[in-house]
Protein backbone atom coordinates (compact mmCIF):
# COMPACT_ATOMS: atom_id res chain seq x y z
CA UNK A 1 0.00 0.00 0.00
CA UNK A 2 3.06 3.00 1.17
CA UNK A 3 5.07 1.64 -1.97
CA UNK A 4 1.46 2.10 -4.32
CA UNK A 5 1.15 5.38 -3.06
CA UNK A 6 4.97 6.51 -2.94
CA UNK A 7 5.29 5.65 -7.20
CA UNK A 8 1.76 7.80 -7.42
CA UNK A 9 3.30 10.10 -5.70
CA UNK A 10 6.61 10.76 -7.76
CA UNK A 11 4.70 9.75 -10.88
CA UNK A 12 2.70 13.06 -10.04
CA UNK A 13 5.73 15.08 -8.89
CA UNK A 14 7.23 14.06 -12.16
CA UNK A 15 4.70 15.57 -14.29
CA UNK A 16 4.14 18.54 -12.94
CA UNK A 17 7.85 18.75 -13.26
CA UNK A 18 7.83 17.86 -16.95
CA UNK A 19 4.26 19.83 -17.25
CA UNK A 20 6.22 22.77 -16.09
CA UNK A 21 9.09 22.29 -18.22
CA UNK A 22 7.38 21.95 -21.67
CA UNK A 23 5.12 25.42 -20.66
CA UNK A 24 8.50 26.89 -20.28
CA UNK A 25 9.52 25.83 -23.55
CA UNK A 26 6.63 26.76 -25.36
CA UNK A 27 6.93 30.28 -23.54
CA UNK A 28 10.09 30.83 -24.54
CA UNK A 29 9.41 30.04 -28.65
CA UNK A 30 6.57 32.55 -28.62
CA UNK A 31 8.75 34.83 -26.76
CA UNK A 32 11.61 34.44 -29.83
CA UNK A 33 8.89 34.72 -32.24
CA UNK A 34 6.25 37.62 -30.88
CA UNK A 35 8.39 39.31 -28.05
CA UNK A 36 5.80 38.07 -25.70
CA UNK A 37 6.58 38.88 -22.19
CA UNK A 38 4.83 38.12 -18.77
CA UNK A 39 2.26 40.41 -17.57
CA UNK A 40 1.43 41.86 -14.26
CA UNK A 41 -0.51 39.15 -11.88
CA UNK A 42 -3.23 40.27 -9.75
CA UNK A 43 -1.90 38.87 -5.95
CA UNK A 44 -4.06 36.01 -4.08
CA UNK A 45 -3.23 35.36 -0.42
CA UNK A 46 -4.57 31.55 -0.34
CA UNK A 47 -3.76 28.37 -2.19
CA UNK A 48 -5.59 28.26 -5.22
CA UNK A 49 -6.91 31.93 -5.46
CA UNK A 50 -9.84 30.62 -2.61
CA UNK A 51 -9.46 34.41 -1.26
CA UNK A 52 -10.26 36.07 -4.85
CA UNK A 53 -12.72 33.08 -5.55
CA UNK A 54 -14.49 34.45 -2.14
CA UNK A 55 -14.22 38.39 -2.98
CA UNK A 56 -15.80 37.49 -6.44
CA UNK A 57 -18.62 35.59 -4.38
CA UNK A 58 -18.86 38.57 -1.93
CA UNK A 59 -19.34 41.20 -4.40
CA UNK A 60 -21.84 39.28 -6.09
CA UNK A 61 -23.92 39.12 -3.17
CA UNK A 62 -23.09 42.72 -2.91
CA UNK A 63 -24.44 43.59 -6.25
CA UNK A 64 -21.33 45.15 -7.19
CA UNK A 65 -19.19 42.88 -9.24
CA UNK A 66 -18.41 44.81 -12.16
CA UNK A 67 -17.37 47.83 -10.22
CA UNK A 68 -15.21 45.00 -8.46
CA UNK A 69 -13.70 44.24 -11.66
CA UNK A 70 -13.02 47.73 -12.61
CA UNK A 71 -10.73 48.62 -9.88
CA UNK A 72 -8.74 45.33 -10.12
CA UNK A 73 -8.17 46.68 -13.75
CA UNK A 74 -7.18 50.31 -12.10
CA UNK A 75 -4.97 48.22 -9.50
CA UNK A 76 -3.28 45.51 -11.81
CA UNK A 77 -3.39 47.54 -15.35
CA UNK A 78 -5.67 47.01 -18.57
CA UNK A 79 -4.54 43.15 -18.94
CA UNK A 80 -3.58 41.01 -16.19
CA UNK A 81 -3.27 37.50 -14.71
CA UNK A 82 -5.62 35.76 -12.28
CA UNK A 83 -4.30 32.05 -10.73
CA UNK A 84 -7.90 30.21 -9.22
CA UNK A 85 -8.66 27.27 -8.77
CA UNK A 86 -6.15 25.38 -10.65
CA UNK A 87 -6.93 27.36 -13.62
CA UNK A 88 -5.17 30.64 -14.93
CA UNK A 89 -7.17 33.45 -16.11
CA UNK A 90 -5.98 36.13 -18.58
CA UNK A 91 -8.35 39.45 -17.50
CA UNK A 92 -8.43 42.21 -20.06
CA UNK A 93 -10.10 45.28 -20.85
CA UNK A 94 -7.57 46.71 -23.81
CA UNK A 95 -9.75 46.79 -27.24
CA UNK A 96 -6.83 45.31 -29.06
CA UNK A 97 -6.58 42.21 -26.71
CA UNK A 98 -10.59 41.77 -27.56
CA UNK A 99 -10.34 42.13 -31.07
CA UNK A 100 -7.51 39.65 -30.86
CA UNK A 101 -10.02 37.37 -29.39
CA UNK A 102 -12.93 37.83 -31.10
CA UNK A 103 -11.87 38.30 -34.41
CA UNK A 104 -8.25 38.47 -35.61
CA UNK A 105 -7.19 35.37 -33.82
CA UNK A 106 -11.04 33.87 -33.34
CA UNK A 107 -9.97 30.15 -34.37
CA UNK A 108 -7.57 30.31 -31.40
CA UNK A 109 -9.96 30.54 -28.92
CA UNK A 110 -13.74 29.05 -28.06
CA UNK A 111 -16.38 28.50 -25.89
CA UNK A 112 -16.81 24.63 -25.33
CA UNK A 113 -14.81 24.25 -23.17
CA UNK A 114 -16.34 26.52 -20.64
CA UNK A 115 -19.73 26.72 -21.57
CA UNK A 116 -20.24 22.60 -22.45
CA UNK A 117 -20.40 21.88 -18.62
CA UNK A 118 -21.28 24.73 -17.06
CA UNK A 119 -24.35 25.09 -19.33
CA UNK A 120 -25.50 21.52 -20.40
CA UNK A 121 -28.33 21.42 -17.09
CA UNK A 122 -30.25 23.75 -19.27
CA UNK A 123 -28.86 24.03 -23.19
CA UNK A 124 -27.44 20.71 -23.44
CA UNK A 125 -24.78 20.49 -25.90
CA UNK A 126 -25.71 21.08 -29.68
CA UNK A 127 -27.02 25.04 -28.69
CA UNK A 128 -25.32 28.23 -30.61
CA UNK A 129 -23.56 29.06 -26.99
CA UNK A 130 -22.11 26.49 -26.89
CA UNK A 131 -20.47 24.74 -29.49
CA UNK A 132 -17.03 25.87 -31.64
CA UNK A 133 -16.02 25.18 -35.23
CA UNK A 134 -18.32 23.17 -37.56
CA UNK A 135 -21.07 23.02 -35.07
CA UNK A 136 -21.51 26.43 -34.33
CA UNK A 137 -21.00 27.19 -38.04
CA UNK A 138 -23.99 25.04 -38.72
CA UNK A 139 -26.18 26.52 -36.01
CA UNK A 140 -25.49 29.93 -37.02
CA UNK A 141 -25.90 29.53 -40.67
CA UNK A 142 -29.67 27.26 -38.98
CA UNK A 143 -30.52 30.88 -37.14
CA UNK A 144 -29.59 33.50 -39.23
CA UNK A 145 -32.25 33.76 -41.57
CA UNK A 146 -34.48 33.55 -38.87
CA UNK A 147 -33.31 37.09 -37.71
CA UNK A 148 -34.02 38.95 -41.02
CA UNK A 149 -35.27 42.12 -41.45
CA UNK A 150 -38.15 41.32 -42.64
CA UNK A 151 -39.47 39.04 -38.93
CA UNK A 152 -37.85 41.73 -36.47
CA UNK A 153 -40.25 44.70 -38.47
CA UNK A 154 -43.15 42.69 -37.60
CA UNK A 155 -44.28 45.03 -34.65
CA UNK A 156 -48.30 43.87 -34.35
CA UNK A 157 -47.58 41.25 -32.16
CA UNK A 158 -45.74 43.11 -29.47
CA UNK A 159 -48.31 45.81 -29.50
CA UNK A 160 -50.43 43.82 -28.08
CA UNK A 161 -47.83 42.97 -25.15
CA UNK A 162 -47.26 46.47 -24.56
CA UNK A 163 -50.97 46.49 -23.63
CA UNK A 164 -50.41 44.67 -21.35
CA UNK A 165 -47.62 46.21 -20.13
CA UNK A 166 -49.19 49.11 -19.65
CA UNK A 167 -52.32 47.91 -17.99
CA UNK A 168 -50.04 46.96 -15.07
CA UNK A 169 -48.97 50.28 -14.21
CA UNK A 170 -51.23 52.18 -12.50
CA UNK A 171 -51.36 55.91 -12.68
CA UNK A 172 -48.72 57.56 -10.23
CA UNK A 173 -48.46 54.35 -8.03
CA UNK A 174 -45.07 53.32 -7.30
CA UNK A 175 -43.86 50.80 -10.31
CA UNK A 176 -40.71 48.68 -10.31
CA UNK A 177 -40.01 48.68 -14.16
CA UNK A 178 -37.42 45.92 -14.28
CA UNK A 179 -39.79 43.37 -13.27
CA UNK A 180 -41.77 44.34 -15.84
CA UNK A 181 -39.21 44.33 -18.16
CA UNK A 182 -38.65 40.34 -17.71
CA UNK A 183 -41.99 39.68 -17.99
CA UNK A 184 -42.62 41.38 -21.38
CA UNK A 185 -39.75 39.99 -22.96
CA UNK A 186 -40.54 36.54 -21.52
CA UNK A 187 -43.94 37.07 -22.98
CA UNK A 188 -42.36 38.52 -26.91
CA UNK A 189 -39.79 36.20 -26.33
CA UNK A 190 -42.01 32.91 -25.91
CA UNK A 191 -44.46 34.75 -28.58
CA UNK A 192 -41.59 35.30 -31.00
CA UNK A 193 -39.72 31.11 -30.92
CA UNK A 194 -42.73 29.36 -29.82
CA UNK A 195 -45.98 31.30 -31.75
CA UNK A 196 -47.40 31.04 -28.25
CA UNK A 197 -47.01 33.54 -25.59
CA UNK A 198 -46.37 32.66 -21.95
CA UNK A 199 -48.63 35.56 -20.95
CA UNK A 200 -47.23 36.44 -17.52
CA UNK A 201 -48.11 40.19 -18.07
CA UNK A 202 -51.85 38.83 -18.55
CA UNK A 203 -51.99 37.05 -15.24
CA UNK A 204 -50.39 39.93 -13.11
CA UNK A 205 -52.91 42.02 -14.72
CA UNK A 206 -55.81 39.72 -13.57
CA UNK A 207 -54.39 39.68 -9.91
CA UNK A 208 -54.15 43.24 -10.09
CA UNK A 209 -57.48 43.76 -11.13
CA UNK A 210 -58.45 40.81 -8.46
CA UNK A 211 -59.84 38.34 -10.96
CA UNK A 212 -57.69 35.63 -9.80
CA UNK A 213 -56.53 34.78 -6.85
CA UNK A 214 -52.93 35.43 -5.72
CA UNK A 215 -52.56 32.52 -3.40
CA UNK A 216 -54.52 30.17 -6.66
CA UNK A 217 -52.14 27.66 -8.03
CA UNK A 218 -49.38 29.19 -10.25
CA UNK A 219 -50.21 29.36 -13.90
CA UNK A 220 -47.50 27.77 -16.52
CA UNK A 221 -46.06 30.66 -17.57
CA UNK A 222 -45.32 32.32 -14.44
CA UNK A 223 -43.82 29.19 -13.53
CA UNK A 224 -41.89 29.25 -16.93
CA UNK A 225 -40.56 32.42 -16.02
CA UNK A 226 -39.66 31.41 -12.57
CA UNK A 227 -37.92 28.23 -13.61
CA UNK A 228 -36.04 30.55 -15.96
CA UNK A 229 -34.99 32.83 -12.99
CA UNK A 230 -33.93 30.08 -11.14
CA UNK A 231 -32.18 28.23 -13.76
CA UNK A 232 -30.06 30.91 -14.29
CA UNK A 233 -28.64 31.70 -10.70
CA UNK A 234 -27.58 28.02 -10.64
CA UNK A 235 -25.79 28.75 -13.95
CA UNK A 236 -23.61 31.39 -13.14
CA UNK A 237 -22.61 29.79 -9.59
CA UNK A 238 -21.37 26.89 -12.05
CA UNK A 239 -19.51 29.64 -14.36
CA UNK A 240 -17.19 30.07 -11.60
CA UNK A 241 -16.62 26.35 -10.67
CA UNK A 242 -15.36 26.10 -14.00
CA UNK A 243 -13.89 22.68 -14.39
CA UNK A 244 -15.62 21.72 -10.87
CA UNK A 245 -19.31 22.75 -12.33
CA UNK A 246 -20.48 18.99 -11.99
CA UNK A 247 -20.11 19.66 -7.87
CA UNK A 248 -23.14 22.25 -8.30
CA UNK A 249 -26.27 20.54 -9.68
CA UNK A 250 -29.00 20.78 -6.68
CA UNK A 251 -32.67 19.70 -6.98
CA UNK A 252 -33.82 23.09 -7.37
CA UNK A 253 -32.18 23.34 -10.65
CA UNK A 254 -32.75 19.53 -11.65
CA UNK A 255 -36.47 20.71 -11.16
CA UNK A 256 -36.64 23.62 -13.18
CA UNK A 257 -34.76 22.19 -15.84
CA UNK A 258 -37.24 19.47 -16.32
CA UNK A 259 -40.61 22.61 -16.65
CA UNK A 260 -38.34 24.04 -19.38
CA UNK A 261 -37.35 21.04 -21.07
CA UNK A 262 -41.30 19.45 -21.34
CA UNK A 263 -42.53 23.27 -22.25
CA UNK A 264 -39.93 23.45 -24.80
CA UNK A 265 -40.23 19.78 -26.23
CA UNK A 266 -44.48 19.87 -26.55
CA UNK A 267 -43.56 22.92 -28.45
CA UNK A 268 -41.28 21.01 -30.73
CA UNK A 269 -43.02 17.82 -31.26
CA UNK A 270 -46.28 20.26 -32.10
CA UNK A 271 -44.28 22.00 -34.94
CA UNK A 272 -42.43 18.75 -36.56
CA UNK A 273 -45.70 16.80 -36.86
CA UNK A 274 -47.23 20.29 -38.37
CA UNK A 275 -44.41 20.28 -40.67
CA UNK A 276 -44.60 16.68 -41.57
CA UNK A 277 -48.87 16.64 -42.36
CA UNK A 278 -48.85 20.45 -43.69
CA UNK A 279 -51.33 21.89 -40.70
CA UNK A 280 -51.10 25.41 -39.34
CA UNK A 281 -51.32 26.41 -35.65
CA UNK A 282 -55.32 27.15 -35.16
CA UNK A 283 -56.17 30.82 -35.44
CA UNK A 284 -52.85 31.57 -37.33
CA UNK A 285 -52.86 34.80 -39.27
CA UNK A 286 -52.06 34.53 -43.13
CA UNK A 287 -47.88 35.03 -43.36
CA UNK A 288 -47.61 34.68 -39.69
CA UNK A 289 -43.99 34.33 -38.27
CA UNK A 290 -43.06 31.67 -36.22
CA UNK A 291 -39.69 30.81 -35.24
CA UNK A 292 -40.08 27.44 -34.67
CA UNK A 293 -42.53 26.57 -37.37
CA UNK A 294 -39.57 27.76 -40.23
CA UNK A 295 -36.81 26.10 -37.88
CA UNK A 296 -38.07 22.88 -38.31
CA UNK A 297 -38.13 23.23 -42.21
CA UNK A 298 -34.37 22.58 -41.71
CA UNK A 299 -33.99 20.15 -38.60
CA UNK A 300 -36.26 17.84 -36.81
CA UNK A 301 -33.16 17.11 -34.47
CA UNK A 302 -35.39 17.58 -31.73
CA UNK A 303 -32.31 17.92 -28.97
CA UNK A 304 -30.90 20.54 -31.44
CA UNK A 305 -34.37 22.28 -31.60
CA UNK A 306 -34.30 22.56 -28.14
CA UNK A 307 -30.90 23.39 -27.30
CA UNK A 308 -31.46 26.24 -29.62
CA UNK A 309 -34.14 27.66 -28.55
CA UNK A 310 -33.72 27.37 -25.07
CA UNK A 311 -30.33 29.48 -26.06
CA UNK A 312 -32.12 32.51 -28.11
CA UNK A 313 -35.02 32.34 -25.09
CA UNK A 314 -31.66 32.81 -22.46
CA UNK A 315 -30.37 35.64 -24.69
CA UNK A 316 -33.47 36.99 -26.56
CA UNK A 317 -35.48 37.83 -23.26
CA UNK A 318 -32.46 38.60 -21.02
CA UNK A 319 -30.88 41.48 -22.92
CA UNK A 320 -33.62 43.76 -23.58
CA UNK A 321 -35.16 43.16 -20.59
CA UNK A 322 -31.60 44.70 -19.05
CA UNK A 323 -31.73 46.94 -21.95
CA UNK A 324 -35.07 48.12 -21.52
CA UNK A 325 -34.49 48.64 -17.53
CA UNK A 326 -31.58 50.38 -17.53
CA UNK A 327 -32.43 52.54 -20.09
CA UNK A 328 -35.73 53.54 -17.85
CA UNK A 329 -32.99 53.91 -14.64
CA UNK A 330 -31.03 56.43 -16.69
CA UNK A 331 -33.84 58.27 -17.80
CA UNK A 332 -35.44 58.42 -14.08
CA UNK A 333 -32.47 60.03 -12.82
CA UNK A 334 -31.44 62.37 -15.88
CA UNK A 335 -34.96 64.53 -16.63
CA UNK A 336 -32.73 66.63 -18.91
CA UNK A 337 -31.92 63.87 -21.25
CA UNK A 338 -35.67 62.29 -20.51
CA UNK A 339 -37.15 65.64 -22.06
CA UNK A 340 -35.13 65.81 -25.26
CA UNK A 341 -35.59 62.17 -25.61
CA UNK A 342 -39.74 62.92 -25.04
CA UNK A 343 -39.62 65.71 -27.69
CA UNK A 344 -37.76 63.80 -30.20
CA UNK A 345 -40.14 60.69 -30.13
CA UNK A 346 -43.21 63.75 -30.16
CA UNK A 347 -41.30 64.91 -33.15
CA UNK A 348 -41.08 61.37 -35.21
CA UNK A 349 -43.77 59.65 -33.89
CA UNK A 350 -46.14 61.65 -32.16
CA UNK A 351 -48.91 59.58 -31.03
CA UNK A 352 -49.60 57.27 -33.84
CA UNK A 353 -48.28 54.07 -33.21
CA UNK A 354 -48.75 53.31 -37.19
CA UNK A 355 -45.69 55.82 -38.00
CA UNK A 356 -43.02 53.26 -35.31
CA UNK A 357 -41.28 51.30 -37.79
CA UNK A 358 -38.03 49.12 -38.21
CA UNK A 359 -36.87 52.76 -40.71
CA UNK A 360 -38.63 55.31 -38.12
CA UNK A 361 -36.91 53.96 -34.67
CA UNK A 362 -33.86 53.86 -36.42
CA UNK A 363 -33.80 57.02 -37.80
CA UNK A 364 -34.74 58.34 -34.40
CA UNK A 365 -31.01 59.67 -33.47
CA UNK A 366 -31.56 60.59 -30.25
CA UNK A 367 -33.38 57.47 -29.25
CA UNK A 368 -30.16 55.39 -30.90
CA UNK A 369 -28.08 57.66 -28.59
CA UNK A 370 -30.16 57.04 -25.63
CA UNK A 371 -30.14 53.29 -26.00
CA UNK A 372 -26.29 53.11 -27.33
CA UNK A 373 -25.64 55.55 -24.12
CA UNK A 374 -27.53 53.02 -21.96
CA UNK A 375 -25.84 49.69 -23.16
CA UNK A 376 -22.25 51.49 -23.18
CA UNK A 377 -22.82 52.63 -19.29
CA UNK A 378 -24.67 48.86 -18.62
CA UNK A 379 -23.85 46.07 -21.64
CA UNK A 380 -26.24 43.14 -20.83
CA UNK A 381 -23.34 40.97 -21.01
CA UNK A 382 -20.50 42.69 -18.70
CA UNK A 383 -18.01 39.80 -18.36
CA UNK A 384 -17.44 37.01 -20.79
CA UNK A 385 -15.05 34.42 -21.34
CA UNK A 386 -12.95 32.33 -24.04
CA UNK A 387 -10.54 29.41 -23.62
CA UNK A 388 -7.60 28.73 -25.66
CA UNK A 389 -7.83 25.74 -27.66
CA UNK A 390 -3.95 25.93 -28.88
CA UNK A 391 -0.92 27.97 -28.01
CA UNK A 392 -1.56 31.34 -28.65
CA UNK A 393 -0.74 34.86 -28.07
CA UNK A 394 -2.35 38.46 -27.42
CA UNK A 395 -1.08 42.08 -28.49
CA UNK A 396 -0.64 44.07 -25.41
CA UNK A 397 -0.34 43.55 -21.37
CA UNK A 398 3.13 42.20 -21.01
CA UNK A 399 6.30 43.79 -19.23
CA UNK A 400 6.24 46.10 -17.21
CA UNK A 401 4.46 48.72 -18.92
CA UNK A 402 2.27 46.20 -20.24
CA UNK A 403 2.99 47.59 -23.67
CA UNK A 404 4.42 43.62 -25.16
CA UNK A 405 2.69 40.94 -26.26
CA UNK A 406 1.62 37.97 -23.92
CA UNK A 407 1.28 34.46 -24.23
CA UNK A 408 -1.35 32.74 -23.51
CA UNK A 409 -1.13 28.96 -23.46
CA UNK A 410 -3.57 26.38 -24.40
CA UNK A 411 -6.17 25.35 -21.79
CA UNK A 412 -5.62 29.01 -20.58
CA UNK A 413 -9.21 31.41 -20.14
CA UNK A 414 -9.44 34.92 -21.15
CA UNK A 415 -12.13 37.13 -20.19
CA UNK A 416 -12.94 40.88 -21.33
CA UNK A 417 -15.19 42.74 -19.56
CA UNK A 418 -17.16 44.91 -21.53
CA UNK A 419 -18.24 47.27 -18.32
CA UNK A 420 -14.82 48.42 -17.85
CA UNK A 421 -13.94 49.01 -21.19
CA UNK A 422 -17.14 50.92 -22.02
CA UNK A 423 -15.64 53.29 -18.70
CA UNK A 424 -12.14 53.89 -19.78
CA UNK A 425 -11.34 57.87 -19.61
CA UNK A 426 -8.70 57.72 -21.84
CA UNK A 427 -11.59 55.98 -24.32
CA UNK A 428 -14.40 57.68 -23.76
CA UNK A 429 -13.23 61.28 -21.91
CA UNK A 430 -13.44 62.61 -18.57
CA UNK A 431 -17.07 61.66 -18.28
CA UNK A 432 -16.66 57.90 -19.16
CA UNK A 433 -19.04 57.56 -15.98
CA UNK A 434 -21.64 59.41 -16.94
CA UNK A 435 -24.77 59.46 -19.17
CA UNK A 436 -24.47 61.62 -21.80
CA UNK A 437 -25.85 60.42 -25.34
CA UNK A 438 -24.72 63.17 -26.71
CA UNK A 439 -21.26 61.74 -26.95
CA UNK A 440 -22.92 59.46 -30.26
CA UNK A 441 -23.31 62.66 -32.00
CA UNK A 442 -20.07 64.22 -31.75
CA UNK A 443 -16.83 63.16 -33.41
CA UNK A 444 -14.96 59.97 -32.21
CA UNK A 445 -12.16 57.86 -33.71
CA UNK A 446 -12.83 56.51 -36.88
CA UNK A 447 -9.62 53.93 -37.31
CA UNK A 448 -10.83 51.63 -34.48
CA UNK A 449 -14.48 50.42 -32.93
CA UNK A 450 -13.86 47.66 -30.44
CA UNK A 451 -13.88 50.04 -27.54
CA UNK A 452 -17.74 49.30 -27.74
CA UNK A 453 -18.69 46.34 -27.71
CA UNK A 454 -22.51 45.77 -26.31
CA UNK A 455 -23.00 42.56 -28.70
CA UNK A 456 -20.06 41.22 -28.45
CA UNK A 457 -17.82 41.48 -32.14
CA UNK A 458 -16.20 39.34 -34.81
CA UNK A 459 -17.98 36.37 -35.88
CA UNK A 460 -20.06 35.53 -33.04
CA UNK A 461 -21.37 38.93 -32.71
CA UNK A 462 -25.01 38.74 -31.86
CA UNK A 463 -27.36 37.26 -34.35
CA UNK A 464 -30.47 39.04 -32.39
CA UNK A 465 -28.98 42.90 -32.55
CA UNK A 466 -31.70 44.48 -34.30
CA UNK A 467 -34.54 42.76 -32.88
CA UNK A 468 -33.45 43.54 -29.35
CA UNK A 469 -32.99 47.35 -30.61
CA UNK A 470 -35.78 47.34 -32.55
CA UNK A 471 -38.09 45.53 -29.57
CA UNK A 472 -36.61 48.28 -26.82
CA UNK A 473 -37.27 50.93 -29.21
CA UNK A 474 -40.41 50.51 -29.94
CA UNK A 475 -41.27 49.67 -25.97
CA UNK A 476 -39.45 53.08 -25.11
CA UNK A 477 -41.59 55.34 -27.48
CA UNK A 478 -44.65 53.28 -26.73
CA UNK A 479 -44.43 54.39 -23.32
CA UNK A 480 -43.50 57.75 -23.75
CA UNK A 481 -46.26 57.76 -25.94
CA UNK A 482 -48.49 56.43 -23.40
CA UNK A 483 -47.06 58.58 -20.11
CA UNK A 484 -46.85 62.48 -20.27
CA UNK A 485 -44.09 62.50 -17.45
CA UNK A 486 -42.52 60.01 -15.03
CA UNK A 487 -40.24 60.04 -12.18
CA UNK A 488 -37.17 58.34 -9.93
CA UNK A 489 -39.20 56.61 -6.85
CA UNK A 490 -35.82 55.29 -5.62
CA UNK A 491 -34.42 57.29 -3.27
CA UNK A 492 -30.72 55.34 -2.93
CA UNK A 493 -28.38 57.02 -4.75
CA UNK A 494 -25.94 53.87 -4.97
CA UNK A 495 -26.37 51.62 -8.29
CA UNK A 496 -26.44 47.93 -7.62
CA UNK A 497 -25.75 45.53 -10.55
CA UNK A 498 -27.46 42.42 -10.31
CA UNK A 499 -25.23 40.07 -12.09
CA UNK A 500 -26.60 36.78 -14.11
CA UNK A 501 -26.44 35.31 -17.24
CA UNK A 502 -26.86 39.27 -17.99
CA UNK A 503 -26.39 42.14 -15.97
CA UNK A 504 -30.11 44.06 -14.43
CA UNK A 505 -30.63 46.81 -11.82
CA UNK A 506 -30.13 45.29 -8.80
CA UNK A 507 -31.03 46.42 -5.01
CA UNK A 508 -34.95 47.58 -5.41
CA UNK A 509 -34.83 47.56 -9.54
CA UNK A 510 -35.92 50.60 -10.91
CA UNK A 511 -38.50 51.96 -8.82
CA UNK A 512 -41.04 54.66 -10.62
CA UNK A 513 -44.13 56.46 -11.13
CA UNK A 514 -45.69 57.29 -14.60
CA UNK A 515 -48.33 59.51 -14.64
CA UNK A 516 -51.08 59.33 -18.24
CA UNK A 517 -51.83 63.21 -17.68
Amino acid sequence: MFTSVLVALVAAALYFIWSQVDLWARERRFRKLYGTKKPRCLVTNLPFGLDHLSMVVKQIKRQDLPEFYRWNYDEFGDTFVVKMIGSTTVSTRDPRNIQALLATRFKDFGVEELRKGTFRPLIGVDGIFSVDNQKWEHARALLRPQFSRQQISQLEDLEDHIRDLTACMPDGDVVEMQGLFFELTMDTATHFLFGESTNVLKHRESVMRGQVDNNAAEPQGAAIARSFDNSQTHLLFRSFLKGFHNWHNPKDLQDSVKLLHELTDSYVRLAIKRNKSGETQPGEKPGKYVFLQELVKDTQDPLVLRSNLLSLLLAGRDTTACLLGWTFYALARNPDVEQKLRAAIEQDFGNDTSRITFETLKNCKYLQWVMDESLRLYPPVPINRRAAVRDTWLPTGGGPEGKNPIFIPKGAFVEHSAYAMHRRADIWGSDANWFRPERWGEGRSKGFHWEYLPFNGGPRICLGQQYALTEAGYTIVRLFQTFKRFENAEKNQFTRFNVGLAMSVGGQGVQMRFYRD
